[in-house]
């Protein structure tokens, strides 16, 4: 269960703490420690990682981060995973990448945990959306669905069959049965 506490210090502050693990979120003023992720919430953050990399980093198109810190718009979330479109990703002037990602995601995955609360989790998903992330999905092992939020704020359920969002410019065709197909190991 994910715990939250009222914080006497500002973003700056909760910055300037020691990480966490598991990490700790500033969301809407409060410190949030997200929970430890298991098993079905490990191999989906894994594959699609891989899924993505695979088709996006050989053409400098985009790259999927996992439990990545991103600093913007008044709060610091680590999306379980953040998708940046190359020519945004933070460099440092020798070309290397920069540690501090002090922008918005792309494309921001979140995957739920069952002792997660989902109104929090989609919070994120929102806050996400009003800074100028492009795509953003909400994960749900249990029901097998993946929530889409849309610019403006628009939302769509996708469940089985339904081929699902990417963001633009990344050559991938998913479908939610294929998603959740990486959890069967038999």
């Amino acid at each position: 269960m994910t715990t939250a506490t009222k914080p006497k210090l500002t973003l700056q502050e909760f910055l300037q703490l020691g990480e966490t693990k598991p990490a700790s979120e500033f969301i809407n003023g409060e410190i949030v420690q997200k929970p430890m992720p298991q098993g079905e919430h490990s191999v989906l953050q894994g594959e699609f990682c891989d899924v993505i990399n695979q088709v996006a980093k050989p053409q400098k198109i985009a790259y999927a981060f996992p439990e990545l810190r991103c600093t913007f718009g008044g709060e610091s979330i680590v999306p379980d995973i953040a998708v940046f479109r190359w020519e945004r990703i933070p460099l440092l002037p020798s070309g290397r990448i920069s540690n501090r990602f002090e922008i918005h995601p792309d494309w921001a995955i979140e995957i739920l945990s069952p002792d997660q609360n989902q109104t929090k989790v989609l919070g994120k998903l929102l806050h996400c959306s009003r800074n100028g992330t492009d795509l953003g999905w909400l994960m749900y092992p249990e029901e097998e669905s993946i929530l889409a939020v849309f610019p403006g704020q628009r939302v769509e359920l996708y469940k089985g069959a339904d081929p699902l969002p990417i963001l633009n410019g990344i050559e991938l065709e998913l479908t939610v049965e294929t998603v959740f197909g990486w959890l069967s190991f038999s």
